[in-house]
């Protein structure tokens, strides 16, 4: 079936945006989001708030279009929450362009950014040059909070299948690029129906089955309208805010934040990990750090821990490690985080190893012969590494970095 024949279908747009302000390729693969996919040549495509988008990029501009269905007949992304990428947008109003700001965070200044974490932390200024241009995602809270408890003892690549199943079997078909179907994501009331929990067994959700059924029965039928978005950061789309955390607020971060996480591990199958990574990635709290097994790793390696008190990932050392951090990098310490989070995968191994590659160009002037070396823009070239937790090898974009170098051969003609 022809995308033409089931969607009406945008022409492509662009907004200028550098791959240090943001690059697709890293950000949509590094564990943030579970449902975006290759559609094309690095093309990647994703059903939200009742469309489908489709983003690429190249070195000095992001380019984006949406499809639409022609009959809407199903909410869009997911009418649990009121913000931006979940409301109806009217028939005739296309406001994609909001939307890919709002989606992709586009407001902070990641330059800056980058460059006030790196004054704080040695180690940050070492890693991250690497992996310029990750944004942490302003997601749907619902739909991260789903995606998080399906990542419990998970790998990316699984988590990603079982959020896919989700959508075919329970979120509203949003239309056709290609031949490959676009499902919006389910809402919770849509998950509250007796039988849903043996059929996510059957589907291979396992354990997660019970939890995700019963947490969409106490979102959906036991909280008030509106529960998750009441615990979003007010302040996450200001641009204005300071980045320092107050010195009582190192301890466990904003009071807000605090009272996020604690509600949400009263829901099933959440603990302090997966709170964390919905008030990061869903509500808007930067200051959350989730702590997993990597983040542990880059805790001992790189910061210390490991020793003394802090020897094992006990309740104590998690806030330790995260009072840490939010020490250092201040109130987005949980994008800072995943920065470091993301160069410890092996999807990305690659790019640790990059060499430096020359550009020499002959130049004849007043009898001599100049040979000079230039400098050039990232260049992203096809190779084959392992992707973290997976037995398959993938196709991944790897970071050749041509660097500058201050060199002149100069030969005289005889």
């Amino acid at each position: 079936m022809s995308a033409t024949s089931t969607v009406r279908v945008v022409e492509w747009r662009k907004l200028p945006v550098s791959l240090t302000e943001l690059c697709i390729n890293t950000t949509l693969r590094c564990g943030q989001s579970f449902r975006w996919r290759k559609s094309g040549d690095d093309e990647w495509s994703c059903a939200l708030h009742g469309r489908i988008l489709s983003l690429r990029q190249d070195s000095t501009h992001l380019h984006y279009r949406a499809h639409f269905p022609h009959n809407v007949g199903a909410p869009p992304t997911p009418p649990s929450s009121a913000s931006l990428s979940t409301a109806e947008s009217p028939r005739n109003q296309d406001d994609t362009d909001a939307l890919v700001h709002h989606y992709l965070n586009l407001r902070p200044n990641l330059t800056e950014l980058y460059e006030q974490w790196s004054l704080a932390d040695q180690n940050f200024k070492k890693r991250a040059p690497k992996f310029t241009g990750i944004r942490i995602l302003k997601q749907d809270p619902w739909e991260a909070l789903v995606g998080f408890i399906c990542s419990s003892n998970n790998n990316i690549a699984r988590i990603s299948q079982m959020v896919d199943k989700l959508c075919i079997h329970y979120g509203p078909l949003i239309g056709y690029v290609g031949s490959q179907p676009y499902h919006d994501f389910p809402s919770a009331s849509a998950l509250t129906h007796p039988g849903v929990e043996a059929h996510l067994r059957q589907l291979g959700f396992g354990y997660r089955a019970k939890y995700l059924y019963q947490t969409a029965i106490m979102v959906a039928d036991e909280r008030d309208t509106g529960w998750l978005d009441s615990l979003r950061n007010p302040d996450s789309l200001s641009i204005d805010c300071k980045m320092a955390l107050d010195q009582d607020e190192l301890s466990g971060g904003r009071d807000g934040y605090r009272k996020a996480h604690e509600q949400l591990l009263e829901l099933q199958g959440v603990g302090p990990k997966v709170a964390d990574c919905v008030c990061l990635m869903g509500l808007g709290w930067g200051e959350a750090v989730p702590v997993d097994t990597h983040v542990w790793q880059i805790a001992q390696r790189d910061y210390k821990f490991g020793k003394g008190k802090h020897r094992s990932l006990t309740k104590a050392t998690y806030d330790a490690v995260g009072d840490h951090f939010r020490g250092l990098w201040g109130k987005e310490a949980g994008w800072a985080h995943s920065v470091l989070f993301t160069a410890d995968l092996r999807a990305f191994s690659e790019r640790a190893k990059m060499k430096a590659e020359e550009v020499k160009v002959k130049v004849e002037e007043n009898g001599e012969t100049e040979v000079k070396v230039l400098a050039t823009a990232d260049v992203f070239t096809e190779g084959q590494v392992k992707r973290e937790y997976e037995d398959d090898d993938h196709k991944v974009l790897e970071t050749q970095k041509i660097v500058v170098k201050q060199r002149v051969k100069r030969r005289r003609k005889v």
